[in-house]
C-alpha cells in the first residue's frame, strides 16, 4: 500500500481550499498541461470525496484543488452502492488515501425525489432505495435534515459493507467524515462526531 498524508493533514487541506473557494481566492494551480504531464505515470490523491452528481456541487472547485489531488466519486444522492464502495476501496487499498468525505448538499434533488415518493422508473427507484434508511432515521423530514442523516449513514455503510476498508482502518488511521455543502455560500460543513 502506498503511503499518503494523514487524514488530519488532508482535512486541513480541504478546509483551507474551501476557505479559498468561499472567499473567491482560488489559486488555480495544478490545472495545466504541465500538471497533466506529471500525472501520466500515476496519481496520488490526498482525499476521497463521495459527492452528489448535482451540477452545482463540484468538489474540485469547492476545495480549490487541481488535477490529481482528489479522488472524486459522484452519484445522485451520494449513496453507498456497490460501485461507489468499490471505487473507494480502490483509492484506499491502491492509492493509500486516508480520508474519505461523504458530501451531501443543500436542496438535493435525489433526496427530494425520495421524500416525494412515487414511481420514478426502475433505475431511479433503485437508486432512491439507498436513501430510504436516511428518510426513516431522520426525525425531521426536511430535505436538508435528511441529506445530513444520509451522509452520516453512508459513512457507516462504507465501513460496514467493505472488508477492505474495515481492514485498512485496523492497520492505519483512516477517517470517514460526513459533510454538507451549502449552495449559496459554498461553505462545506464537516460534521465530525
Amino acid at each position: 500500500m502506498v503511503d499518503n498524508i494523514s487524514w488530519q493533514d488532508a482535512l486541513s487541506r480541504l478546509k483551507k481550499g474551501n476557505a479559498n473557494f468561499v472567499a473567491d481566492h482560488l489559486d488555480g494551480k495544478l490545472q495545466n498541461s504541465s500538471r497533466r504531464g506529471e500525472l501520466v505515470s500515476g496519481q496520488a490523491p490526498f482525499a476521497i470525496v463521495l459527492s452528489c452528481a448535482d451540477s452545482r456541487v463540484v468538489p474540485e472547485l469547492a476545495f480549490d484543488t487541481g488535477l490529481g489531488e482528489l479522488f472524486v466519486i459522484r452519484v445522485a444522492g451520494n449513496v453507498a452502492n456497490t460501485s461507489t464502495i468499490a471505487s473507494i476501496e480502490y483509492a484506499v487499498a491502491h492509492l493509500g488515501v486516508n480520508l474519505i468525505v461523504v458530501m451531501g448538499h443543500e436542496s438535493c434533488g435525489a433526496i427530494t425525489a425520495a421524500l416525494d415518493g412515487g414511481d420514478n422508473g426502475y433505475n431511479l427507484n433503485h437508486l432512491l432505495g439507498h436513501v430510504t434508511p436516511a428518510m426513516n432515521a431522520s426525525e425531521d423530514k426536511d430535505v436538508n435534515a435528511v441529506v445530513k442523516v444520509n451522509a452520516h449513514l453512508t459513512c457507516k455503510q462504507i465501513l460496514s459493507r467493505s472488508a477492505i476498508i474495515e481492514e485498512a482502518t485496523k492497520k492505519k488511521d483512516i477517517k470517514i467524515i460526513p459533510a454538507f455543502y451549502n449552495l449559496g455560500s459554498g461553505v462545506v460543513d464537516f460534521i465530525q462526531d
